[in-house]
């Protein structure tokens, strides 16, 4: 049987960067499922005989089945083998992206992007496998933050990579780099990564697995329908949103009564568990749409904005955004064991506030400002909270439950991303109609960011100090 170990002998240089680079793979194989395939939506409708709004729901499938995969794999790992579990991942998402670079339509799509979803966790995992291997707590989070910083994209390279695939070759062309990224990672992580089981013979609490899995996929299509916002369908929307609450209901249920539960009904109560979920839930809400939608929108209209094309603005905003986050991330990984994780986190979320009301408020006059706010908003929230929160759920977990936490953060990192679509947008739009040269919807989405990032750096004070993650000397 093989468990954490405390008391495992320190790696070697060799044995940490052979670990070091399967993780980074199976990471990076992920991470391009999720960025590739978004400026390729238009040549995949066509390629497909059918419209964006379909090939747009494919992505909708890949995130939702991410998300769901995302809340047991993790715990699943603990108990069988976080090794076992990370390379059958990437065995799936291989097959399931061959899968899709030879499906005949959208169908054959849909399924395929929900077998790659499989691959959701990948980060959790890895990280948690990083916590059983690295016992010195400034070098383990030096390595958590590289890792963790390759989830924000690689360096806005992927998506760019994307385009030019998709432009040249097809789409199809995009799934043949990933399959061999993806088998390349699962052959990596069998060669290099140690096993490790800290739950060995513990049950599999299947059976809270289910309603909580049926909870969270309702809520996260309710959220994906009230996008639509005039459009959305509101009784399918409000119908799904009590199927969420009756599934939690059964979930909470089956776990009180539960011997061996997917997650403690105790651990839910702690701070340490719920604290780090509402500051993640509300730092997405307040910066995933104000990048990703107010501001791409905004820089692409011609009588409000700055008038650019899609490409450019993805160039000259996202690319910055992500590269920054990208050489960020593995100095805030360091830091925060120094200067506390907490500390760290609410400097990055302060920061964020400060820099997305500047936008709001003297961004929208000048391209060069709202070019500067961008890179640093790339460092605040990509290179600094985002990272802090990745790493929250891996420190503060329970000892003896380590994969519960960072797969529901995982969750409440979707939650957050697709809630943050639903409010900013309606603010957008209904100040600043389709077509419209008015500023206002913009300015007001943008302060409603910062106003939600405001409330997540409050509810940071919240989280408690993970002690044993921090050097104390």
């Amino acid at each position: 049987m093989t468990t954490d170990l405390t008391t495992r002998p320190a790696r070697t240089a060799a044995g940490t960067a052979a670990l070091m680079t399967a993780l980074l793979a199976a990471c990076t194989a992920f991470q391009l499922n999720a960025s590739m395939l978004s400026p390729a939506l238009v040549t995949m409708a066509r390629e497909l005989h059918t419209d964006e709004t379909n090939t747009g729901l494919s992505q909708t499938v890949f995130f939702t089945a991410s998300a769901m995969f995302s809340l047991f794999l993790p715990r699943y790992s603990d108990i069988v083998g976080r090794k076992r579990v990370l390379r059958w991942m990437l065995v799936l998402m291989a097959a399931g992206t061959v899968l899709a670079a030879l499906a005949p339509n959208i169908a054959v799509l849909d399924i395929a992007r929900a077998a790659q979803g499989a691959s959701g966790p990948v980060v959790q995992i890895s990280l948690l496998m990083l916590r059983s291997e690295i016992t010195d707590p400034k070098r383990f989070g030096t390595l958590m933050g590289v890792v963790a910083a390759v989830n924000g994209g690689i360096a806005g390279v992927d998506a760019l990579a994307g385009g030019w695939l998709a432009g040249h070759h097809g789409f199809r062309s995009i799934f043949w780099v990933i399959a061999v990224v993806a088998v390349l990672a699962a052959v990596l992580v069998q060669m290099n990564c140690p096993e490790s089981r800290p739950s060995a013979g513990t049950p599999m609490d299947w059976a809270g697995v289910v309603p909580l899995v049926l909870s969270v996929a309702a809520l996260l299509l309710a959220v994906d329908e009230a996008e639509k916002l005039g459009a959305a369908n509101w009784p399918y929307a409000s119908g799904l949103l009590v199927v969420a609450v009756a599934a939690f209901a059964v979930f909470w249920r089956t776990e009180k009564r539960g011997s061996d539960p997917l997650v403690r009904i105790d651990d839910l109560r702690r701070r340490a568990t719920w604290a780090p979920l509402l500051t993640t839930l509300l730092t997405l809400m307040g910066v995933f749409a104000t990048v990703n939608g107010v501001l791409m929108s905004f820089v692409q209209n011609d009588r409000a904005g700055f008038g650019m094309g899609a490409t450019s603005a993805s160039v000259v905003f996202l690319t910055p955004f992500a590269l920054v986050g990208w050489l960020v991330g593995p100095f805030t990984g360091r830091l925060a064991p120094v200067l506390g994780y907490r500390r760290v986190l609410r400097a990055g979320l302060a920061g964020s506030a400060v820099v997305i009301a500047f936008m709001a408020l003297v961004g929208v006059h000048s391209l060069p400002v709202m070019i500067a706010c961008t890179v640093l908003l790339g460092l605040t929230y990509a290179g600094v909270a985002n990272i802090v929160l990745n790493l929250l759920g891996v420190v503060l977990a329970p000892k003896d439950h380590p994969g519960f936490l960072p797969g529901l953060i995982s969750a409440a990192f979707g939650l957050g991303a697709g809630l943050s679509f639903a409010v900013l947008s309606a603010v957008q739009v209904t100040g600043s109609p389709e077509g419209s040269g008015s500023t206002s919807g913009y300015v007001t989405a943008m302060l409603t960011g910062a106003v939600v990032v405001v409330a997540a750096f409050a509810a940071s004070f919240l989280i408690p100090r993970p002690e044993d993650a921090e050097v104390t000397a």
